[in-house]
């Protein structure tokens, strides 16, 4: 009863994918909000803006290059 289901999942080798779907879905709710705290940050402007939107904009680069290896790695496994 107190096992996550998450990893009920991932250790059952269920075919559904439904642990591709949640990883997938936790790798673009990460994309999305480094690009709302870049576009609050830039509508904020100033020392904020100078000091973060450089940083905030390499973690969006770097949220996406995972979230394509992620979706890469579920299409790949769940075809097999």
């Amino acid at each position: 009863m107190g096992r996550c289901p998450v990893m009920i999942v991932a250790a059952s080798g269920n075919r559904d994918g439904m642990f591709g779907k949640i990883l997938i879905i936790l790798a673009l709710l990460v994309v999305a909000g480094t690009l709302v705290a870049g576009i609050a940050v830039m509508a904020i402007g100033g020392k904020t803006d100078a000091k973060w939107s450089n940083v905030l904009m390499r973690y969006r680069v770097l949220a996406q290059a995972v979230a394509v290896a992620i979706l890469l790695a579920v299409l790949y496994f769940n075809s097999h």
